[in-house]
């Protein structure tokens, strides 16, 4: 069974910075699989923020481009999303997510990692 873990949250000044890491396990290979992160904002659905595959090929969501940076490390099955210039309206929980590229799909969720902008 695949199982993600996140871990970086936490409370963050306006203008800061932080990291946030994930770490896949349950397989011995995540070929065809993209890693990447979805936010979800009190009240809304999860959302794209970033995808990663084959640790280079990124896709960003428009809202995030310039200030958050996605890296993976497939031989280690691990997913970071580097956030800078955060703000207040950056609050949100931030989900790992995999999902298997080919056909029979499947995706994978982690447990969530709080990131809270404020002053």
């Amino acid at each position: 069974q695949v199982q993600l873990v996140e871990s970086g949250g936490g409370l963050v000044q306006p203008g800061g910075s932080r990291r946030l890491s994930c770490a896949a396990s349950g397989r011995s290979s995540f070929n065809n699989y993209a890693m990447g992160w979805f936010s979800q904002f009190p009240g809304k659905q999860r959302e794209l923020v970033a995808t990663i595959i084959s640790d280079s090929i990124t896709n960003y969501a428009d809202s995030v481009k310039g200030r958050f940076t996605i890296s993976g490390d497939s031989a280690n099955h691990t997913v970071q999303l580097q956030i800078n210039s955060l703000k207040p309206e950056d609050t949100a929980v931030y989900y790992c997510n995999v999902r298997r590229v080919l056909l029979p799909t499947e995706t994978y969720w982690g447990q969530g990692t709080q990131v809270t902008v404020s002053s």
